[in-house]
């Protein structure tokens, strides 16, 4: 008998759309779309592709129901499925969802998805609330997660002819579960970190170099929504934004975040980047030595040094600040906002970023930088998209590498889910 890997079976009816996962059961001929999925022992928070054909409305609320355990229900909703470009494609859609580890970990776990059932319990919805004409805040319920910061914001206590005063199109402030601040903004040592953000120190167009990391003759502008969408799963922002050098946009940069319910003691948030230059090749690198630049976060720690304050890498926590190494993930880990818990937040590299792994520049100060390309210059050519997907892993609490190395594993089970026919 033939064996299929691990398969989510998906079968569409006038009334509902049926998801079965499995792993290792017999493959059945079948003409509908089947889905792969693993069983894991950490909630996973994921987007599917929604099969040929499915047409949904971005926000439509399903319930996926547990084979064998029908009290487990719990709640999925369509999102906008994006293009290559960073565009939401007309007509289609991908479902959101978060699964707990329920109580067959390791073993075959199937669900229904239909758009009757009920959930296990009401979800409390995740919404996009604009908070002035320049930010717009994310919350969980009454949890507020983030602010994105669209508009430009200025730091009136910089002097005027400080350049780096002000700042627009980055992520700020970002909280931890319990509501403890965890990133910083114009911090007095570095004006130009900014919560969680994606600029490069060297930037070349038509032979000019330019500095978006400290932002002197290049800047990010907002262009247009492509999406703001509250739901019972997932809460999604989708932006462009330019990169200008006076008038003229030199680079299309599509923002798309993704904020899922906290699961357990964590909380997933997906952000994906697609920069396409306009007319003229754009030639990005990093610091010389260091590596940073490209998505960075500023995190907020009570003092540069703490014995609470640990770095973790897949190999284990730094005993120090790391230069140009290469790594699949991070965390950074403190007593943030004067409490006295530990709580952080990990940066996962998704598989298919350019020259994955790639290089970080690590500080103890604060900030975690993704180096891509690194320190070698790179050129992006127009109408060739690039793209960079990563998840902020959110946790409460010291988690050791054993933990981080299974959120990690989530996360790449949701990016191998796939339909097949």
């Amino acid at each position: 008998m033939t064996f299929a890997q691990r398969v989510l079976i998906v079968v569409l009816g006038p009334a509902c759309l049926i998801l079965l996962q499995a792993a290792n059961i017999p493959h059945v001929a079948s003409a509908e779309p089947i889905l792969a999925l693993p069983g894991l022992a950490e909630p996973m928070s994921f987007q599917i592709e929604s099969p040929k054909g499915q047409q949904l409305s971005p926000g439509a609320q399903l319930t996926l129901v547990e084979a064998g355990y029908p009290d487990n229900r719990p709640v999925a909703q369509a999102v906008p499925l994006v293009s290559a470009e960073g565009l939401p494609i007309e007509g289609k859609a991908a479902f959101a969802a978060t699964i707990g580890p329920g109580e067959r970990v390791g073993k075959d776990r199937r669900f229904q998805l239909t758009s009757t059932e009920k959930p296990s319990a009401e979800p409390t919805a995740l919404n996009v609330t604009e908070l002035n004409d320049k930010s717009v805040q994310i919350s969980d319920g009454d949890q507020p997660v983030f602010v994105y910061n669209f508009g430009v914001i200025t730091n009136e206590s910089i002097p005027e002819k400080e350049h780096r005063r002000i700042r627009a199109c980055y992520v700020h402030p970002v909280y931890g579960l319990s509501g403890e601040l965890l990133t910083d903004d114009f911090p007095r040592d570095h004006y130009h970190h900014h919560g969680i953000f994606w600029t490069w120190p060297h930037v070349s167009v038509d032979g000019v170099e330019h500095d978006l990391w400290a932002g002197n003759t290049i800047r990010q502008e907002f262009v247009r929504w492509l999406a703001k969408e509250s739901g019972p799963a997932a809460a999604v922002l989708g932006v462009e934004n330019g990169w200008f050098v006076g008038d003229k946009k030199v680079m299309i940069e599509r923002v798309w975040l993704h904020v899922y319910h906290a699961a357990g003691d964590a909380r997933a948030v997906d952000i994906d980047l697609t920069f396409i230059p306009t007319d003229k090749p754009v030639t990005l690198w990093g610091a010389e030595g260091k590596s940073y630049g490209g998505l960075t976060v500023r995190f907020k720690p009570p003092a540069p040094r703490i014995p609470e304050t640990v770095i973790t890498t897949p190999s284990g926590p730094a005993l120090g600040d790391l230069t140009t190494t290469i790594l699949r993930w991070a965390d950074f880990t403190t007593k943030f906002d004067g409490r006295d818990a530990s709580s952080g937040a990990a940066i996962f590299i998704s598989p298919d970023h350019p020259d994955y792994p790639p290089e970080w520049l690590l500080r103890y100060y604060g900030p975690l930088c993704v180096g891509w390309p690194g320190v070698a210059p790179e050129t992006l050519e127009p109408g060739k998209p690039v793209k960079m997907s990563y998840r902020f892993w959110i946790h409460k609490d010291a988690v050791g590498t054993s933990a981080l190395g299974q959120a990690y594993s989530a996360y790449l089970a949701g990016l191998k889910a796939g339909w097949v026919e």
